[in-house]
């Protein structure tokens, strides 16, 4: 089962993105309800969900998926940073795969470009991801 923590955030981005996870999710007949989706406030949020998800023993991969826009002050890169840096040392403590699918972009053209629904689709990406590593680490 893979776990999916979504931020309504800039909510027409990450409907995209949360829609591009779950088309991989089928595409790879993983089966996805409406439990094993976790709504989280905003990105920098997301480490710790993501952390007491992976620890829950429920899941064996978590997605977690965003939108951090650059505005005209520093807080982009500080929530960019903290976030990235904050799901790293989730899957690291807990050996569960983290998909980092949180678009970090300058402005919401580019957000949106990756959010469509294409194989471009940074969901689909961060989910696929979690997936080939659950069945990488399942041989170890």
């Amino acid at each position: 089962m893979i776990a999916i923590v979504w931020s309504k955030y800039h909510k027409e981005i990450t409907d995209g993105l949360l829609a591009g996870a779950k088309e991989i999710l089928a595409e790879n007949e993983i089966p996805f309800f409406d439990k094993d989706l976790f709504v989280a406030p905003g990105a920098f949020e997301m480490p710790l969900i993501a952390k007491k998800i992976a620890e829950s023993g429920k899941y064996q991969g978590v997605v977690c998926l965003g939108c951090v826009i650059k505005g005209d002050t520093a807080h982009f890169e500080y929530i960019s940073d903290a976030t990235a840096h904050g799901l790293q040392n989730v899957a690291l403590q807990t050996g569960v795969p983290i998909g980092f699918g949180i678009l970090t972009t300058y402005n919401e053209e580019q957000a949106l470009l990756r959010s469509r629904s294409n194989t471009d689709n940074k969901g689909r990406e961060a989910t696929l991801a979690v997936v080939k590593s659950v069945k990488l680490l399942s041989k170890f």
